[in-house]
């Protein structure tokens, strides 16, 4: 499922966007959750990052789109932010957050087919992203999503995932390098945790699929519970 946020104070307006995901979710047999907020303050309040998708409208009265994206990025760097604005003179300012683009009104149709498609293309590529790890002599595909944790000791690493684990030589920080933006965690100087397959925390320990308990360094415990919670947010 999609989740989708539509942020868009003008009334017509937003019903165009609606209608515009309703027959796209028709004519490409999908289905979205979409959650509709009237200003840039309604969604950030109590804002988790759980959406894929969100639209937002620039020009509004209580906080701006542009804003409002600022304190969605602060909190939520994997969602992808489409600007819709009647003044493409501030939709440049969309690089300040990441924007993927802007869509100008009157709103064709045609034209947000085109950005919701790529919008879709990289929420499916974030979401279906891989690993190719280099094992002795063979090289070896595993989806970022199997991944439970990476170990590293002294110059090796290795990586467990559901279906075993994988040794090869590399460091700790090239792999966090590597799958930042994918949910991914540094618990302490050895082990690199992703976020979906921590089933709980006690004490200063995570518990992983599987059943393993990782150590969570007490300077880092607060980081990585911030972390998780606002994974979890997404995830729902």
């Amino acid at each position: 499922m999609i989740r989708i946020g539509v942020v868009e104070d003008d009334a017509v307006s937003r019903k165009l966007v609606l209608d515009y995901l309703a027959r796209y979710e028709a004519e490409h047999d999908l289905s979205f959750d979409v959650s509709v907020f009237t200003d840039g303050a309604q969604i950030l309040e109590g804002y988790r990052p759980r959406y894929d998708i969100v639209f937002l409208d620039i020009q509004m009265e209580r906080i701006d789109g542009l804003t409002a994206a600022h304190h969605i990025r602060s909190m939520d760097d994997q969602v992808v932010i489409v600007f819709i604005t009647s003044a493409a003179q501030h939709a440049i300012r969309g690089y300040e957050v990441n924007a993927l683009s802007f869509l100008l009104k009157p709103l064709p149709w045609f034209a947000f087919e085109q950005e919701l498609t790529r919008c879709l293309t990289q929420v499916r590529r974030r979401r279906s992203a891989s690993l190719l790890l280099q094992t002795g002599t063979q090289m070896v595909r595993v989806a970022v999503e199997d991944v439970i944790y990476i170990e590293s000791v002294k110059h090796r690493l290795t990586v467990h995932t559901t279906a075993g684990d994988h040794s090869l030589v590399g460091t700790l920080k090239d792999m966090e390098a590597q799958l930042e933006g994918h949910g991914f965690f540094r618990s302490n100087s050895c082990y690199l945790v992703n976020l979906a397959h921590v089933q709980g925390v006690r004490d200063q320990s995570c518990v992983m699929t599987g059943g393993e308990d990782l150590r969570i360094s007490r300077p880092r415990k607060r980081a990585f519970l911030t972390a998780l919670t606002r994974h979890a947010g997404r995830s729902r």
